[in-house]
């Protein structure tokens, strides 16, 4: 009997085949004959039978998979607004546009009346004076690496005093502590997990002391038997001592949410007011990219600016671009909440969810609509119950139709709750209603 592995057709003879199929104008060709290579190898292994597909399918599977990108666009209809795996806030128009602009050669340090070389800052800092009312500021890569900045810059070799109730884990399991070690800061612990007086913070001060730090707990809440130092009494007491405050408040809210039912975040202008160098993050609740800022006294920022650490934590120019378009909205406070996709969804009203449930509703199989809660996420405001409208399809395996949308292209990310697979419109645009539509077919005719 002939070995069936003698009847492998040749890489050549597949390459003919794929340039007739049009593969090669989709693919590059070194692409398409590496998968052919390996589609050939596997099914020798195999013993030498085709693939269930038929070669020059296995073989345009295999290229495509190779080319294509991990890092990819989803739908989110979880109703997380600021969903850490999926990258925290969506951008604004303005700010895609203006990443787009820093594409090619830009004026990135570039300094266009004298033609000399500029500081990325520059870009920056007149913007964050004007919407946090601070003296200076300065941005990072993240938050952690703001933080991890100061530290280093105000309190190296030296002790910074911390609550023990907010020596808080951040994501991705990096923690307080940890990062004033790194830091070369020594971390002086005082009061208790929920209750820290001013008169610890005295009693811990000695002439090692070079800074108080202050953590929201941005990501938990402690109730019941508890006390806290407030950050203006913090201030009052670094000021009589003549020493610096650190207030890193997570998320940054630029813009009062009170009105919309969500309070408990601190203001970054309140921290500004009074005297800390304020610390936050560029993606979360400001809504733009990915960014470490520091806003406070000129003082304590230039000190930041002009450590050696502050080159390698630089922002690159997408950041930089993101940012200043994201900033210049928050001019007009109204405008930043309509045109920042994270402000919009965390403010938009009952009756427009509801209406924007019952539309994607029409258009799915065997759905219906029911009331249910979304997320703030990003660890800001914990406690926070937003209240929306879900779409709900009722299926006999949610999990198995979960995972067959998260496989769609352009993958579509939903949660299943109570034996229902649900989709939340907040986190949603209209126009995605339609690839919702079509990823359900397909997941249903599977």
């Amino acid at each position: 009997m002939t070995d069936p592995r003698q009847r492998l057709p040749a890489v050549n003879t597949l390459i003919d085949e794929a340039e007739r199929g049009g593969l090669l104008n989709r693919l590059p060709r070194q692409a398409v004959v590496d998968a052919a290579r390996a589609v050939l190898a596997e099914a020798r292994q195999e013993g030498g039978a085709p693939p269930a597909s038929g070669w020059l399918e296995a073989v345009a599977l295999r290229a495509e998979n190779w080319n294509r990108s991990s890092l990819t666009g989803v739908v989110n209809a979880t109703g997380v607004v600021l969903h850490t795996n999926m990258g925290r806030a969506p951008l604004a128009r303005e700010a895609y546009e203006a990443a787009e602009q820093a594409l090619g050669y830009s004026t990135l340090e570039l300094d266009l009346e004298t033609g000399e070389r500029g500081s990325r800052q520059d870009h920056l800092r007149s913007l964050l004076r004007e919407v946090t009312g601070a003296d200076d500021g300065l941005v990072v890569t993240n938050a952690a690496a703001a933080l991890f900045l100061l530290l280093n810059t105000l309190s190296a070799d030296s002790e910074t005093i911390v609550s023990r109730g907010e020596l808080v884990e951040i994501g991705g399991s990096f923690r307080i502590p940890e990062i004033l070690a790194k830091s070369g800061s020594l971390l002086v612990e005082v009061g208790t997990t929920n209750r820290t007086r001013l008169k610890d913070y005295t009693l811990a001060l000695s002439p090692r002391t070079r800074a108080l730090l202050k953590v929201h707990r941005s990501n938990f809440e402690v109730v019941g038997f508890t006390e806290e130092t407030s950050l203006a009494e913090l201030a009052d007491l670094a000021r009589s001592r003549g020493l610096p405050v650190i207030h890193d408040i997570g998320s940054g809210l630029l813009v009062d949410l009170s009105t919309h039912g969500l309070s408990g975040e601190p203001l970054v202008r309140d921290s500004v007011s009074s005297g800390a160098a304020t610390v936050f993050s560029g993606d979360k609740l400001v809504g733009g990219p990915q960014a470490g800022i520091i806003v406070g006294p000129t003082e304590i920022v230039e000190k930041a600016r002009t450590n050696p650490l502050a080159r390698a934590l630089r922002p690159d120019k997408f950041t930089v671009a993101a940012l200043e378009a994201t900033l210049s909205l928050y001019r007009y406070p109204d405008l930043a909440l309509t045109e920042i996709p994270a402000l919009s969804m965390l403010t938009m009203g009952a009756e427009e969810l509801e209406r924007r449930a019952q539309i994607l509703a029409s258009i799915l199989p065997n759905a219906t609509t029911q009331p249910g809660e979304s997320a703030v996420g990003g660890g800001a405001f914990p406690g926070a119950h937003l209240a929306t409208t879900l779409v709900s399809i009722n299926t006999d395996s949610p999990q198995d139709m979960l995972n067959a949308l998260r496989r769609f292209d352009p993958p579509v990310i939903a949660r299943v709750a109570d034996g229902c697979l649900l989709f939340d419109v907040r986190t949603v645009r209209d126009e995605q209603f339609q690839i919702i539509e079509n990823a359900v077919s397909a997941a249903t005719e599977r």
